[in-house]
């Protein structure tokens, strides 16, 4: 007992990341002359570009406004206003009832996959508030992130997404050939469209094209399965393909600004979230009917109960999806095995619950609930942000059969079934989120109080009980009467008690 409280006390206090939330300094780290507007603009300059990897990253609204803030009230800005939206931060700084206000704005045109630059970003801000740099040093060392290449090569990332479209082939109780096949078509996905995104073509038509392609080899393989001698279930191929194109959408962060209290931000990634999974069903669909067309039907999807015996094969299936799209998104390398152990948790509670009798909604919550706690506690040994823990945890979870189920339902004319399908696919994708958020909330309250333990340059005070000085007190000795004389060897006695006396300090 004493070994496993010792490993969670280091597990849940030595380091902190993004999941704790930043609070404003004691006292500006390095105040600056808010007289001086060129100063005061360039630390506004540097909070806003901070909160702009943060949040072109997927992080919360609300954590976002955190850190710019964090950012700013260590230069001096203590007194801001931060508005957080969709794709743009405001910010706004009060410097005195004598001085007018000064503000700046800045808008985020584009998503950015790569979590070493969010990373590196996060070790910024504690650089900034541990080592007190200039606001020129840190907007140096921001450029310098910000430009920085992708970590591995772009091939590295094809392969990392192939990978774990044939892992969620295998969650989803696939074989050796449908991994393959699972592996091909996703490699073809991934190359199309990083060709049209070249080319400039809106993200919702690369969605198209990507279920569109996801769908084709999987039926053309069941038309011709009794040519070609082999046996293949086609929903496990398109539905890896769909949790793949997925996996990029906002779906944590949008019910997370919900919950947290930024409704407008939430609902336009909400919406956003919705119009590029209907891309990926209208592609979906379009390839299924030019196959009906030439006389291609696919079979109807059933429900699968999972059992105990596949408990393993689905723990590993999920934790290497979740490891490969950590790879996919340029995760550093130190967080890959803790993404990798978010996946094993996470299809591992959910198995269990679904064996249970759960139902897939409150099974998906529950796993999620323990891939944000756990995710948030492992990311701070790593000095990770969580989110990028929670999104690789429950992407192995996202409800992508469902979709497809749905989807079939309603072009084989089977409306109830599904709606039905496809009102479970969001309940699913609801219950992932908010659990993630919710098992985040948890980690955050866990975190012990930073005074008492060691935080990258502080470390735990010592309390030093001094000794209560120690008083000797001089024997009283027999005087004659009349005499003034002190007996022999008692003065000596008297002062070499005094000399052996500790010394009671200040």
């Amino acid at each position: 007992m004493t070994t496993l409280a010792q490993f969670f006390d280091r597990l849940t206090g030595d380091r902190r990341a993004t999941i704790d939330t930043v609070t404003s300094a004691p006292a500006p780290l390095q105040p600056i002359d808010l007289t001086d507007d060129p100063r005061v603009t360039e630390v506004l300059d540097l909070a806003v570009r901070v909160g702009e990897v943060y949040l072109a990253s997927g992080t919360a609204a609300m954590d976002t406004a955190e850190q710019v803030s964090f950012v700013a009230a260590t230069y001096g800005l203590a007194q801001t206003d931060v508005d957080v939206t969709y794709n743009s931060i405001r910010l706004s700084a009060y410097r005195g009832p004598t001085l007018p206000p000064a503000s700046t704005m800045r808008t985020v045109h584009y998503r950015s996959m790569d979590f070493t630059r969010l990373s590196a970003v996060d070790r910024l801000t504690r650089r900034i508030r541990r080592e007190m740099i200039t606001p020129k040093e840190a907007h140096e060392a921001l450029t310098e992130i910000t430009t920085a290449p992708h970590p591995y090569h772009r091939w590295i990332a094809t392969f990392a997404w192939s990978a774990m479209a044939a892992s969620v082939s295998i969650l989803l109780g696939g074989d050796l050939l449908v991994a393959s096949v699972a592996f091909l078509t996703t490699a073809v996905i991934d190359r199309t469209n990083r060709v049209l995104n070249r080319w400039g073509l809106p993200f919702f038509f690369q969605q198209v094209m990507g279920g569109i392609i996801a769908a084709a080899p999987a039926a053309t393989l069941y038309t011709f399965q009794d040519q070609l001698g082999i046996e293949i279930r086609p929903s496990q191929i398109i539905a890896a393909g769909v949790i793949v194109l997925l996996s990029g959408l906002s779906l944590v962060g949008s019910v997370e600004d919900a919950i947290t209290g930024a409704p407008v931000t939430a609902a336009a990634r909400f919406f956003e979230l919705v119009m590029m999974t209907g891309g990926i069903i209208a592609g979906v669909a379009i390839s299924l009917r030019i196959m009906g067309m030439f006389g291609s039907t696919l079979p109807p999807t059933n429900v699968e109960v999972v059992g105990l015996a596949r408990l393993p094969i689905m723990v590993a299936a999920g934790a290497f999806t979740a490891l490969f799209y950590a790879l996919a998104c340029y995760v550093e390398r130190r967080a890959l095995s803790v993404a990798w152990l978010g996946g094993a948790l996470g299809a591992l509670v959910y198995s269990v619950a679904i064996t249970l009798a759960a139902g897939p909604v409150f099974a998906s919550a529950m796993a999620a609930t323990v891939v944000g706690l756990v995710g948030g506690l492992l990311a701070r040994r790593a000095l990770t942000p969580p989110l990028i823990v929670a999104v690789a945890g429950i992407t192995p979870l996202l409800p992508g059969l469902s979709l497809y189920r749905g989807l079939y339902a309603l072009l084989d004319d089977e409306v109830v079934v599904g709606l039905t399908s496809m009102l479970a696919a969001f309940g699913m994708g609801c219950a992932l989120a908010a659990g993630v958020t919710f098992g985040e909330w948890i980690a955050r309250t866990l975190r012990r109080p930073r005074i008492l333990r060691r935080v990258d340059d502080l470390r735990r005070p010592v309390l030093i009980r001094r000794r209560k000085p120690t008083v000797v007190r001089e024997p009283r000795s027999r005087r004659t009467r009349g005499s003034g004389a002190t007996p022999k060897g008692e003065g000596d006695s008297s002062a070499a008690a005094l000399d052996a006396a500790p010394d009671p300090g200040p």
